[in-house]
């Protein structure tokens, strides 16, 4: 790849991720025109169509959307490889702080802090544990760790787990006093307690696979909480039956207290990853995570 073809990959992802010529233009501090001229002259080097162009908007074609999806990773992989042989040349300091979902602040964001915070002494971090989608941006937050598809696409994501598979589990108690559910419809003679949520509310749907279909089902039942450690300990009082990750009740699975069902509707769902904004200049505090990160 001679330094042409870079130099006009570098601005197609620019087109993208602005989503127009205009904005890209103005991100770049170049000419619009010699925006869409790169575009063009890359577009007629591949011998296909990347971006199909309005009066105020860039919208990739198939071809297009594929090739970003292709790029983005070793672009991203550059970009932080600069940021991290900056950040090695000076001592990282200064206040990080993350938003995080509960559960992986406690299972993954925990255990990596104790040996990022005795290697870099001059680093203070601030977490903040809710459930709801938050603006980092906007809150001045410098990462923030929730499932990967709630992410806008001008995020940087670094993935933190494999995918969570969800399940359906109840206490041994319930399942001898109310049966143990066959199928899907059968969840609306059950008690199924429900979590509230800052972006669903009370109306949080329980999402399964059915012969290669998604099935959203709004349940039924006399207990709502708005935390998850709760609603695991909902389920082992016996109150009823939960949605959840296999992961989050893996102990009570293993020892028994936990039971689940209807296992071949619940699919592999989502993974959780730290993610960071594209085209903020990251803290010399955030580049030093980031990097502790990928080498443990």
């Amino acid at each position: 790849m001679d330094r042409r073809d870079f130099y006009e990959l570098l601005i197609f992802k620019e087109v993208a991720e602005a989503g127009s010529f205009t904005r890209a233009a103005a991100r770049l501090g170049r000419a619009q025109s010699g925006i869409s001229q790169s575009v063009a002259a890359l577009e007629a080097r591949l011998g296909v169509s990347l971006v199909v162009r309005s009066t105020r908007s860039a919208r990739l074609t198939e071809a297009g959307q594929t090739l970003l999806k292709q790029i983005s990773p070793a672009l991203q992989q550059i970009s932080d490889s600069l940021e991290s042989t900056k950040a090695g040349s000076e001592t990282p300091r200064g206040l990080l702080r993350i938003t995080s979902m509960e559960y992986p602040a406690r299972t993954i964001l925990m255990p990596h802090l104790a040996a990022f915070m005795e290697k870099f002494p001059h680093i203070k971090v601030d977490i903040d544990v809710n459930d709801r989608f938050t603006d980092i941006i906007k809150e001045g937050f410098d990462a923030g760790i929730r499932f990967g598809t709630h992410l806008e696409k001008d995020m940087v994501a670094i993935p933190l787990s494999t995918p969570l598979r969800v399940a359906i589990v109840g206490s041994p108690k319930y399942f001898s006093r109310y049966g143990t559910p066959k199928e899907l419809e059968q969840l609306v003679d059950h008690n199924c307690v429900n979590i509230r949520t800052a972006s669903h509310g009370d109306n949080f749907r329980w999402i399964f696979k059915k012969n290669s279909q998604s099935i959203e089902l709004v349940v039924k039942g006399r207990l709502f909480v708005n935390d998850a450690p709760v609603l695991v300990q909902a389920a082992l009082e016996g109150l009823g039956l939960i949605y959840t990750f296999e992961q989050h009740v893996a102990e009570h699975l293993a020892s028994g207290t936990l039971k689940t069902c209807l296992e071949e509707y619940c699919p592999d769902f989502l993974d959780y990853q730290l993610y960071y904004p594209s085209r903020q200049q990251k803290s010399s505090a955030l580049a030093a995570f980031i990097r502790h990160l990928r080498e443990t």
